[in-house]
This record gives structure tokens, C-alpha cells and sequence, in this order.
């Protein structure tokens, strides 16, 4: 019977808001380097992702924002800020990398639509870039490398603040470390109710686990320190 409630009761604070729809894990494990790659370029063809991906999870978890200034790459930690300079016109733009790709042979990053369009590219597509790393999200120790991010669980993201602060509320009932963090999509803002502030990604898909268990819908995000 009091699952049943805690049911109802989750379904109730789900129609208040826009809640997470989709249970998954994005599968990601952070590159453990000998140094930070700042400084680091790598040379070749960019491209833009847009509206298709406009709202969806990235590798990171974060979520896919067309406006804000972010891109792809294959290999590089995420987290990682470069710089992009438009070889054809000599435009820079710094873009975090959050999203894995692009998947398409000869290029090198996928960029945001606001990216490609300060870099002049928008129009046709692709460009020839230079890359190079600016900042890293390891940093130096004395002792060792350590991943400057953490790992939440995401569980759902309200458009109205006070729904949020409710569900957290009562999400804090059953689960410690619960929070709010804002975020922008399409210039509008949300407000994701989370779990955690984890420095080991396996903690953080314990307590999913957990949440998932209670019927609880989420997915793992990495989050700047």
C-alpha cells in the first residue's frame, strides 16, 4: 500500500512538470591520462549538429542545447574547453566538448549551431578548423591526475520552480544529497532535481539503481566541479 501512495503521489508531482521520460545509463569512462592536454591541436573538418539532437542527452548526460556553446569529439575527456579557429576566415569560438562524435570519416568535432554560426560555417555546413585545448577537466594533483567533475543522478526537470522544490522535497525523504540545478534550453529555463555529487561514477549508478528500483525514471550526468 505505500508503494502504491508513493506512486501516486510521484505520478501527481510528474504532471506538474516536465519529467524525465527515459531510463538509461550512458556508458562513459573518463580517460586517465599521463598529462592534461592543454595545448594540444589536432587539425581537420568540422561540422554542426542541430534540431535533430536539440533536447536529447549527450554522452556527458548533459542536455543537448543547439544555443549554447559546446561541441563533439571522439576522444577528448569531456569537459574539455577548446578553442576552434575557422581556418577559411580566421573566427575562433572556445566550446566545451560534452557529446561524443562526429562519426563521419575526415571530421573532427561536431559544433553546436550557435558555434558554427560565430565561426562563419553555419551556411555550408562543414570548415576547415584548428583545434586546441584550453582547459582540461583533470588537474594536477602532486600526486596523480584527478577528474574534476562529478556524477549526479538526474531524475526529473521541472519548467516551474516551486514543482522542482517540492519534488525535491519529497525525493529527500528517501534519498540524501538531493538538489536543484538550473539549466537553459531554447532560452527557457528548467530546473533538474538531482542526486549526488559523486566523484566515482559507480556510486552514482548505485543510487540510480536504487531510484530506478522505486520507480523512479533518471540517468547519470557529469557535472563541473
Amino acid at each position: 500500500m505505500k508503494k502504491i501512495s508513493l506512486f501516486l503521489l510521484f505520478i501527481i508531482f510528474l504532471s506538474a512538470g516536465c519529467a524525465t521520460k527515459r531510463s538509461y545509463y550512458i556508458f562513459h569512462k573518463p580517460v586517465k591520462p599521463s598529462k592534461t592536454y592543454i595545448g594540444y591541436q589536432e587539425t581537420g573538418i568540422a561540422s554542426w549538429y542541430g534540431s535533430n539532437f536539440h533536447g536529447r542527452p549527450t554522452a556527458s548526460g548533459e542536455i543537448y542545447n543547439m544555443y549554447a556553446m559546446t561541441a563533439a569529439h571522439k576522444t577528448l575527456p569531456l569537459g574539455t574547453y577548446v578553442k576552434v579557429t575557422n581556418l577559411e576566415n580566421g573566427r575562433t569560438v572556445v566550446v566545451k566538448i560534452n557529446d561524443r562524435g562526429p562519426f563521419v570519416k575526415g571530421r573532427i568535432i561536431d559544433l553546436t549551431y550557435t558555434a558554427a554560426k560565430k565561426l562563419g560555417m553555419a551556411n555550408k555546413g562543414i570548415a576547415r578548423v584548428k583545434i586546441t585545448v584550453v582547459k582540461s577537466p583533470f588537474l594536477y594533483t602532486g600526486k596523480g591526475f584527478r577528474y574534476s567533475r562529478y556524477y549526479a543522478a538526474q531524475i526529473a526537470s521541472f519548467s516551474i520552480y516551486s514543482n522542482a522544490k517540492s519534488f525535491k522535497k519529497f525525493l529527500a525523504k528517501y534519498f540524501n544529497k538531493t538538489y536543484i540545478k538550473s539549466t537553459y534550453i531554447n532560452n527557457k529555463k528548467f530546473y533538474r532535481v538531482m542526486i549526488g555529487n559523486y566523484s566515482r561514477r559507480a556510486s552514482a549508478e548505485k543510487i540510480l539503481k536504487k531510484a530506478l528500483n522505486l520507480g523512479y525514471d533518471g540517468f547519470i550526468v557529469e557535472i563541473d566541479k
